[in-house]
């Protein structure tokens, strides 16, 4: 009897999960159906009554494919033919090298497919995607060569590099109030640099690229601890108890990431009305149309879900560890190539850096988030690359520099905290069966359907 039991109440199973899904199928269908009509019935929050574009397609937006031959021939029929030739080696190895680094980028820029992106224009992301393959290249070039070598082809690019950094302590006098110095406040002073708010703007500006302020805390906080952690092996991370956790995690990195939740409620809860510009009747519609090009075509909120499943949290897991990586690539890239922290060139790698975790973030998402995307974006896989030569040019040149040990209380408290994650992790997702782990259809179909929406508003 109790097995007859078991095998009608197998059988109602069966036939339930045949029926879910199978409902979830049509809701599907007619959902993407629904999308592709114009009497499409939406809630308040649905992206598609937020959102329409008359299809107004201006020169800017049409494609100049012959057009951009036509001048990039010219350019090669001058150099070849008009120009006066150079017997300077130096001089024509950098030009000709210049100009393949731009042929390339200019023939990505025209026929490479447009991104997840397309504000303010598809080809400034067409544009980056192109530069980080640049910089890829680049690194991997660096990488086979000495660390002489390395800073001398630096020098070569910029005279002003080459020459052995001085590097400041934040450490030393640590009293927020200095009763021996004239200026009782002048630890503080000191500290109130260029930095500050570079830093703070930083952290706004990674707040809308990871869309999450649980994860931007715990990145803020992870920083901190390295910091604390290396700081016998790079000078500049010697800093204050208040310098770490008041003016960098609480004030800098805290009020960009509360400036930075401010600003994805506002992307969130705005409409995306687009109107061709000469259709706009006044010269403040106008304007206010040219300010919104440099503002997302659309909004999606991302929703991590890290707990929702063990392959959800090993995901979040990576994207935390690539993300501190490359956090500290920027302060070791600078002290083993001998960069100057103020120069331009930490400027332009933070600026493009900043762009293709943008884009990588949000393919990152799609990819764990959308039940049809079956693999990584492009330039995804670029940044992870970066990210990874980066880390392999810092170890091949400066092998000393790193391997310096740990001390062993530090040691014993990271292995302390990494134990704790790992026994956390087991008995969360292998142990305890109180989280509910599985995707159930219905979240599946209702995932499906918001993508089925994103991507025809594209």
């Amino acid at each position: 009897m109790a097995t007859l039991r078991k095998s009608v109440k197998l059988k109602e199973l069966d036939s339930k999960t045949s029926n879910d899904l199978q409902d979830a199928h049509l809701s599907a269908k007619t959902y993407e159906k629904g999308v592709n009509s114009s009497n499409l019935k939406c809630s308040q929050t649905s992206p598609v009554e937020k959102f329409s574009d008359d299809g107004t397609l201006t020169f800017f937006w049409r494609a100049h494919t012959l057009t951009v031959l036509f001048i990039f021939i010219c350019s090669l029929v001058y150099v070849a033919v008009f120009e006066p030739v150079s017997n300077d080696t130096t001089y024509n190895t950098k030009r000709g090298i210049l100009a393949c680094v731009l042929v390339f980028i200019l023939l990505g820029v025209t026929v490479t497919p447009d991104g997840v992106f397309q504000r303010p224009h598809p080809a400034v992301w067409r544009f980056t995607f192109c530069c980080s393959i640049v910089y890829e290249l680049g690194l991997i070039f660096m990488l086979f060569q000495t660390k002489k070598d390395a800073i001398s082809l630096l020098s070569h690019i910029d005279s002003s590099l080459g020459k052995p950094l001085e590097e400041k302590s934040y450490g030393g006098n640590c009293r927020i109030y200095d009763t021996e110095a004239s200026d009782p406040f002048h630890n503080v002073w000191e500290k109130l640099d260029i930095f500050v708010p570079t830093h703070f703007i930083g952290w706004w500006l990674k707040t809308l690229v990871l869309r999450d302020w649980w994860l931007c805390t715990v990145l803020s906080v992870m920083f901190e601890l390295l910091e604390y952690t290396l700081e016998h092996q790079l000078p500049n991370f010697s800093e204050c108890w208040w310098d770490h956790w008041i003016l960098d995690a609480l004030v800098c990195n805290g009020l960009g990431i509360y400036l930075g939740i401010k600003t994805l409620n506002y992307f969130s809860m705005k409409t995306y009305h687009w109107r061709g510009l000469w259709g706009i009747p006044t010269y403040r519609g106008k304007l206010m149309r040219v300010v919104a090009q440099f503002g997302p075509y659309s909004w999606i909120d991302f929703d991590w879900k890290a707990t929702s499943s063990l392959g959800r949290w090993i995901a979040m897991l990576g994207i935390i560890l690539v993300f501190l990586v490359a956090e500290l690539n920027t302060f070791y890239l600078k002290f083993v190539m001998w960069i100057p922290p103020e120069h331009y060139f930490n400027l332009v790698r933070l600026f493009f850096i900043l762009l293709w975790g943008a884009v990588s973030m949000r393919e990152v998402f799609q990819y764990l988030d959308d039940p049809d995307c079956t693999k990584i974006g492009r330039q995804s896989w670029i940044t992870l690359a970066i990210v990874s030569t980066e880390f392999l040019t810092v170890a091949r040149f400066d092998w000393d520099t790193i391997t310096i040990p740990i001390p062993r209380h530090i040691a014993a408290l990271w292995a302390v905290g990494l134990s704790s994650l790992v026994a956390w992790t087991i008995w969360n997702f292998l142990i305890s069966r109180n989280t509910a782990r599985r995707s159930s259809v219905a979240d599946v179909a209702q995932r499906r359907m918001r993508w089925a929406v994103v991507k025809n508003l594209k």
